[in-house]
């Protein structure tokens, strides 16, 4: 059975250069973008929480900088993401302003997905983002990541961002409708593959090399971004982007091809938190805390009696019941100095005591594993 684009929690959509930029004009395809806008604000309507993931900047910014040539270095391709990426959220700001929706822009590279700290940095920025009705518009931080710390490819990025925040769906707006057993442009015969229920070595080699032009992208990339999604829980479609309403004609039906997430998927984090990492500390709760952990709630600085340890906020720690016995282990929202400080307040107190405003919970239950 294909996931419903309305059905989605949470949804995240990548759209690639060739989408939003006019390579004729080197500006953004306002149209177009308004269009977006408009199923983006249908979404949110229905329920939908979106994120988007744009490129863009570099394209917008090369020929303001006389940087036309197929292949740019990389310090190039930098300062051009620097004057470009303004240019991209203005767009954006304009066309979701249209529906009373605020843009928010975020600027990640590979090591803010992959150092903890900075992983729950960018996670906990977008859920506030969402919970306060943004939509977040993301690109790869090109100005500042050097070769070795890049994506690449906003595909990947994408795949990252949806597993970061848990999303339902991530679909990536293309030029072309899905997945083929072959390229389409050069196989008369290749059959179009409307669903792919896992990850074969098969599947991944039917990637083929990165298209021509500014696009940094290709099967290859979006068959990576498929392995990193539904690995994570998200299922994932490729569909034309290439339509006045490209949300609108998916959850109309348009033909795509849907990448079904594995069913472990979701518990993915979790199984991590449990199995590879090491626990720096411990904290004891009382028996109030104990039933609401179990109950699939947050562990409050309220419920917690105890301390040990020296850890930093993104740290994992041992739960403890009253008896002392483990309960689980969890990630914490504060490093042992301020918890140390604010266990047993209320969450509202948190801001009188340290000075600051942090999470209102000591460990999130996304971030908690009992057992």
């Amino acid at each position: 059975m294909t996931p419903a684009l309305r059905s989605a929690r949470r949804l995240v959509v990548k759209i690639g250069s060739a989408l939003v930029v006019d390579p004729t004009l080197a500006a953004p395809r306002m149209a177009w973008l308004r269009g977006v806008a408009a199923d983006i604000a249908a979404l949110r309507a229905g329920g939908t929480e979106v994120i988007v993931v744009s490129s863009g900047a570099i394209a917008l910014a090369r020929r303001a900088l006389k940087l036309t040539r197929k292949t740019l270095r990389l310090e190039e391709k930098q300062a051009a993401a620097a004057v470009g990426q303004i240019r991209l959220a203005q767009a954006w700001t304009e066309v979701l302003s249209d529906h009373a929706l605020t843009a928010a822009q975020l600027l990640l590279t590979l090591d803010d997905s992959e150092d903890r700290r900075r992983y729950l940095n960018a996670r906990a920025t977008l859920s506030t983002l969402l919970e306060l009705g943004c939509v977040p518009v993301i690109n790869e931080n090109d100005s500042v990541a050097t070769a070795e710390i890049r994506f690449g490819d906003n595909d990947r990025l994408a795949a990252r961002v949806a597993a970061m925040v848990q999303a339902d769906q991530l679909i990536l707006l293309s030029d072309i409708d899905g997945l083929y057993t072959a390229d389409p442009k050069r196989d008369p015969n290749a059959a179009h593959i409307p669903i792919v229920t896992a990850m074969t070595p098969e599947i991944e080699a039917m990637g083929g090399d990165p298209p021509p032009g500014y696009s940094s992208g290709g099967m290859r990339t979006k068959l990576a971004a498929a392995g990193i999604a539904t690995a994570a829980g998200c299922a994932m479609a490729i569909a034309r982007g290439d339509l006045p309403n490209p949300l609108q004609a998916l959850a109309d039906g348009q033909r795509c091809t849907w990448f079904l997430p594995t069913e472990e998927g979701h518990s993915a984090w979790k199984r991590f938190i449990q199995g590879t990492l090491g626990t720096t500390g411990s904290l004891t709760i009382d028996t109030g805390a104990a039933r609401a952990l179990a109950a699939g709630r947050s562990l409050l600085p309220a419920g917690v009696r105890a301390m040990s340890g020296q850890f930093e906020r993104g740290d994992v720690v041992e739960v403890l019941g009253p008896d002392g016995a483990r309960l689980g282990r969890g990630v914490t929202a504060y490093a042992s100095i301020d918890a140390a400080r604010i266990i047993g307040h209320k969450s509202t107190e948190i801001e009188a005591i340290l000075g600051w405003r942090g999470r209102d919970v000591l460990v999130h239950r996304d971030d908690l594993v009992l057992g």
